[in-house]
């Protein structure tokens, strides 16, 4: 990056413009602006005699040894109380060391006799490939730090360095294209007091990096390397998204009164780790996390959460450029299983799709045009039960794991019975091969569903006599049933966790769990929104699955308000019209119930 040369501005003779983002690590700060231009690796092909090649290979495997080095030094000075920093760390030293990068590289190096850098471009093109057809969005999203990763390699090879952070001194907000978590964690050092990017979310590594550091932030800021200037007056409000080019002195009024409640909130929420999630009338609500890594398990214990809502299985498919096998997956499984113990782990089967993945794949028997529309084509279980040989091999790795703790697997994207009773006999004749082979498995494993799509809430009475559980995917769900793509800037704005059918269809869903006397859980990012979380257990959830980060400010508002009154909140939410409306309730109630949190401006 490059940061722009200042101009000279006269900050508070302009009128104030005012910008709406996504707030993703809270706080309000203001201060002067330095914009960063990122610099666009352009990866040049050229050919090599072949006496070069292996002094090509030597320059390319210097540059993932030197970007380690840079990594290995910063994860040497970061505390490990920082759990959740540690494992993204740990995951970007991962990256550098996997096929996917490195043999691939190498391999098209030696293939085609070519530079290292157009070689780096290729084997991140077949990456990106990958993980396009990933279901999951946040999996999808990691794709990110791949790039973030490549993009460091190229600087090495070109000699070209992204900016620094400013010297430590006068403190100012950083605006840019998009930060890396490797960005993020040397802002602290140079006394950067927040930042604003065009790109990214709330899921991103980076901000979830900002968040552990306090470094107020806000994303999806379209354009706003050129609507602001270096030396600009900017306040932004990490929580928010709001963002203030020259402020006014009444805003500034409001920073420090919001600075004063924010600190005093910060210095509380520490204390509510070790407390129980039990409600004022005594109701228990497990909080459980979302992760995709066993790297994520010491920050998982860490913040006492009581199981794992949601493992993302996909990681183990797609950050190899070879499937894992059987032991493979088994090892992983059981890491999990043991450090859970007594709490339960939900493996959820693989949410992946689309035509390229299956080109991929050895043996895959689906051989087709690309898909039009691959968010609605063969991914998930539809994906599982079209390539069974693979579904099998991870069945097998699941049920073989679960006799060293509480299993529950869960099947995603179902949208008919069919599709989940096709699943539960594909489960029964993997079992039945494991007794043959007098092979171990849990007796008591769960079997649930992911409610993610509209026809599965329709059909919830009947889905929930085939499971031993609900898990509400939201994430989807708002998508699917509001016709919304929450990655097209253009429609973004639409996505509405409040819209009254999405709190409709969670009512609808829990009632049904309810009068088949089973389990319901929520694992989308709404169970870890303050605005959500307390409605949700009023709706009748048993289990919300996040971030585990997010679980003490969770149970604390659990902790300080009774379910009664919680549900007495979700019926009045039912009869709103608009989501403004449910909004306009719930900040009314909630400055009654928790007015700590939540104050009316």
């Amino acid at each position: 990056m490059t940061s722009e040369s200042a101009g000279d501005h006269h900050p508070f003779q302009l009128p104030p413009r005012r910008l709406r983002g996504i707030g993703v690590s809270p706080g309000i700060v203001a201060a002067t602006v330095v914009v960063l231009r990122r610099q666009n690796w352009r990866a040049g092909w050229y050919h090599l005699p072949a006496e070069y090649i292996n002094k090509e290979v030597k320059r390319f495997l210097e540059a993932i040894a030197a970007a380690e080095k840079e990594l290995r030094d910063l994860r040497h000075h970061l505390d490990e109380d920082l759990s959740e920093v540690v494992s993204i760390i740990d995951s970007h030293l991962l990256m550098l060391q996997d096929r996917m990068i490195v043999a691939r590289t190498e391999a098209i190096i030696r293939q085609n006799n070519v530079n290292a850098e157009w070689a780096l471009a290729q084997a991140l093109n077949e990456i990106k490939e990958r993980f396009d057809q990933i279901g999951d969005r946040y999996i999808r999203e990691r794709y990110t730090d791949i790039k973030h990763v490549a993009d460091r390699v190229f600087g090495l090879l070109t000699g070209r360095e992204s900016a620094a952070p400013p010297a430590a001194g006068i403190p100012v907000i950083l605006v840019a294209n998009d930060f890396s978590p490797e960005d993020t964690l040397r802002m602290l050092a140079a006394g950067v007091c927040g930042f604003l990017a065009e790109k990214g979310g709330p899921t991103s590594h980076t901000a979830i990096i900002a968040r552990s550091l306090n470094i107020p932030a806000v994303v999806g800021l379209e354009r706003v390397t050129s609507l602001v200037r270096n030396g600009d007056p900017v306040m932004l409000d990490g929580s928010t998204g709001q963002v203030i080019v020259h402020p006014e002195a009444e805003d500034f009024a409001l920073l420090q009164e919001h600075a004063r409640r924010q600190h005093a909130d910060a210095d509380q929420l520490g204390a509510y780790i070790d407390l129980a999630a039990i409600s004022l009338d005594g109701v228990a609500v497990r909080l459980s996390a979302n992760i995709e890594m066993c790297e994520e398990l010491p920050t998982v214990l860490r913040y006492k959460c009581e199981g794992i809502g949601l493992f993302r299985s996909e990681f183990s498919y797609f950050f190899k450029g070879t499937l894992p096998g059987e032991e493979e997956l088994l090892a992983i499984y059981m890491q999990l299983l043991e450090a859970m113990d007594p709490y339960p782990v939900t493996v959820r089967t693989l949410d992946i799709g689309g035509e390229k993945v299956l080109k991929n794949l050895p043996g895959n028997q689906a051989w087709f045009d690309r898909e039009r529309n691959p968010a609605l084509g063969l991914r998930s279980i539809r994906f599982s039960l079209f390539e069974q040989d693979l579904f099998r091999v991870q069945l097998r790795a699941l049920l073989r794991a679960s006799v060293h703790g509480r299993l529950r697997i869960l099947f995603p994207l179902v949208s008919a019975v069919t599709e989940l009773r096709a699943a539960k006999k594909l489960i029964a004749e993997v079992m039945a091969d494991l007794r043959s082979q007098s092979l171990a498995y849990g007796e008591n494993v769960e079997i649930g569903m992911m409610v993610e799509v509209p026809s599965a809430v329709v059909m919830a009475d009947i889905f929930a006599r085939e499971v031993d559980f609900f898990a509400i995917g939201t994430n989807d769900l708002i998508q699917y049933s509001l016709a919304i793509d929450r990655g097209n800037q253009y429609v973004a704005h639409l996505y509405e966790p409040f819209h009254p059918a999405v709190l409709r269809m969670i009512d609808q869903t829990v009632r049904a769990a309810r009068q088949a006397n089973i389990a319901v859980s929520l694992c989308g990012e709404m169970a870890g929104d303050s605005l959500c979380a307390p409605l949700l257990i009023g709706f009748g959830v048993d289990e919300l699955s996040m971030r585990p980060a997010l679980v003490p400010q969770v149970k604390r508002l659990l902790r300080h308000a009774g379910c009664d009154d919680l549900r007495q909140l979700s019926a009045q939410v039912l009869r709103c019209e608009d989501s403004n409306e449910v909004r306009s309730l719930l900040n009314r109630v909630y400055a009654q119930l928790y007015p700590r949190e939540f104050f009316e401006e």
